[in-house]
């Protein structure tokens, strides 16, 4: 039976059960066993099993992506060196040298931790390598490795120069600075400003590529979020790097780290809202239901409950550091939220079909029926 809006210019057919003889079949049934030679006729029903969908020939309709944990912690780590390196750049031009310093580490650390999760997502580290040969634009995957890479290298070289300075300066507190450290010293921190500025410039795409890697898939929820996605992940980003923030600098200088954690969870919450008003009850299910939804839950009351904690009480180290454990939670939770339900759109194929059928009629109510192929039946 079909839902063929053209199926009313058709004759209703007539309902048939397996096994059923007493709905006006029992005359055909004669009919057939007297042109048969007295023989009956095994009705057609019996030998059919009733259908099932939930495969295309034993496969899913759209593979899912071949990407363990490790991909999930790659988000979110990734979002943490972003928004590091945005909050260390904003310590150096404000003048708060302990956040800068905090985050310098933050975004170095971060960084490196989440390509070794990429690394072993891969399998091994040599396939990490093998991507750095080229360049394409078109590969989300192969650009988001070059800004990975570029990101890493400005926020290593900030970093040492930070390192370079504070031994240079432990040093000369004792009276031997040394020439050649002395020098060394120096040229990083001549290399210190540009670092900086790059490091900064490549943190934002560093946080977003994520989502645009997630919604270049065909896994259906990821792919049709892609106009918000990169909105919940920078958001997400940037509340998670303000609550380690909270956790590593002092409160005389955590103040900006306080304020962006108050407007990245205000964005986080009216962007996933957003999110899942457009993609519809059903493309959004899968962030309502089982394993992502407790998980989205959670990360909703913890980033709500985190950025309240950050204005009210981040002032006090107590106040400050259970806030910012909040925040790093909640970015968690999202990433591997929203990680889980694009795993399990993937699976289910009705996540395909219902929506092919949904702009299917979508397109024939406004009376085009003549410029596209579906199989949504």
């Amino acid at each position: 039976m079909t839902t063929n809006p053209f199926d009313a210019d058709r004759p209703p057919e007539r309902e048939r059960r397996r096994g059923d003889a007493s709905h006006g079949n029992a005359r055909d049934a004669a009919k057939q066993a007297g042109s048969n030679g007295g023989r009956r006729r095994r009705d057609e029903s019996l030998m059919v099993p009733d259908v099932t969908f939930d495969s295309y020939y034993g496969r899913h309709i759209v593979k899912p992506a071949p990407w363990e944990k490790e991909v999930a912690a790659y988000l979110f780590l990734g979002g943490i060196a972003g928004g590091s390196g945005l909050l260390a750049a904003g310590g150096k031009a404000l003048g708060y040298p302990a956040l800068r310093r905090a985050g310098r580490v933050a975004a170095v650390g971060a960084a490196a931790l989440g390509g070794a999760a990429l690394a072993k997502d891969l399998g091994k580290p040599s396939r990490a390598l093998n991507m750095m040969r080229t360049v394409k634009l078109t590969s989300p995957m192969s650009v988001g490795s070059w800004i990975l890479t570029a990101f890493g290298g400005f926020s290593g070289l900030a970093l040492a120069s930070e390192l370079g300075q504070a031994l240079l300066d432990r040093r000369s507190s004792t009276g031997r600075p040394g020439t050649a450290l002395a020098r060394v010293a120096r040229a990083l921190e001549i290399a210190d400003g540009p670092a900086t500025v790059g490091s900064a410039l490549f943190a934002p795409p560093l946080a977003a590529y994520t989502a645009v890697l997630l919604a270049d898939t065909a896994t259906p929820t990821w792919h049709e979020s892609y106009r918000e996605l990169p909105f919940v992940f920078v958001s997400s980003a940037n509340a998670a790097a303000s609550g380690l923030a909270l956790l590593t600098v002092p409160v005389g200088q955590n103040g900006p780290a306080r304020r962006l954690a108050a407007i990245s969870a205000l964005v986080e919450t009216v962007a996933f809202e957003r999110m899942q008003d457009k993609l519809g009850p059903t493309l959004s299910e899968p962030l309502r239901t089982g394993k992502a939804a407790r998980l989205l839950r959670a990360s909703k009351v913890l980033t709500i409950v985190g950025a309240a904690g950050a204005v009210t009480v981040g002032r006090t180290r107590v106040g400050a550091a259970l806030s910012g454990l909040a925040l790093m939670a909640g970015s968690a939770c999202t990433r591997f939220g929203v990680f889980e339900a694009g795993m399990a759109s993937a699976i289910d194929p009705k996540y395909t079909v219902e929506p092919q059928r949904e702009r299917l009629e979508a397109r024939r109510a406004k009376g085009i029926v003549d410029d596209s192929i579906t199989t949504a039946h």
